[in-house]
Formats: structure tokens, C-alpha cells, sequence
């Protein structure tokens, strides 16, 4: 079973950068499609992003624009750029993984088996 472990969070004023970390463990990376979720208090959770294991990026919410999904295959890391955050960008971070053929990719929860227990981002006004 793959373990995922999110690093990178913390507090920053509107207008900022963060750069969250997903490293994974147990299982190479490169045979799985990863997604980044956000929960912000007292809502549901989203998408934010995913990457699949080929490397295709696809954007899901509206902070998509200032946001950039890397990995490296090789390290078995997944990054979230996330560039001139606003407070609404606040939230608990999660990453998630799903084992899938190289162009898979998914904005959904229910398609991803293996998570996170994500990392706080706070974004002061």
C-alpha cells in the first residue's frame, strides 16, 4: 500500500508562495495518477489538482490559474506550486493517489485509494 506523507504547509500573508511536498513510500510513484484535495472549515472538501503518472497536469478549481502540479518519478515526490495565495486558499491540504494507466487522471475523491493526512495552509488577509 502506498503511504503518502504532505509537508510544506504554514501560515503566509495574501499575495504569498507555498510550495507543498507529497512524498510517497511503499510503492513507486510513476504507476499512479496523484491529486491534490483542499478542505477549508466547515466545508466540503475539493479538488485542486492532479497529475497522472505520465505527467499531464489538469487544474480543477479556481485557484488553477495560480497553482502548478509537478512530480518526480524518481524521488517519488509530488509538488503544488502555489503562487499569490488568498485567504479562501485556506485550508487543510491533502494529496491522494490512485494506481492508473499513464493518461488517468480524476477531480473526484472516489477515485483515489491511498491518502494523506494533509498539511494546514493559512492565508492571512
Amino acid at each position: 500500500q502506498l503511504l503518502l506523507v504532505e509537508s510544506g504547509g504554514g501560515l503566509v500573508q495574501s499575495g504569498g508562495s507555498l510550495r507543498l511536498s507529497c512524498k510517497a513510500s511503499g510503492s513507486r510513484l510513476r504507476y499512479y495518477a496523484v491529486a491534490w484535495f483542499r478542505q477549508a472549515p466547515d466545508k466540503g472538501r475539493e479538488a485542486v489538482s492532479c497529475i497522472s503518472s505520465s505527467g499531464v497536469t489538469s487544474g480543477a478549481s479556481a485557484s488553477a490559474s495560480r497553482f502548478t502540479t509537478s512530480r518526480d518519478n524518481g524521488l517519488n515526490m509530488v509538488w503544488l506550486q502555489m503562487n499569490d495565495l488568498k485567504p479562501e486558499d485556506s485550508g487543510t491540504y491533502y494529496c491522494a493517489a490512485a494506481f492508473a494507466v499513464q493518461a488517468f487522471c480524476s477531480h473526484a475523491q472516489k477515485d483515489f485509494n491511498d491518502w494523506g493526512r494533509g498539511t494546514q495552509v493559512t492565508v492571512s488577509s
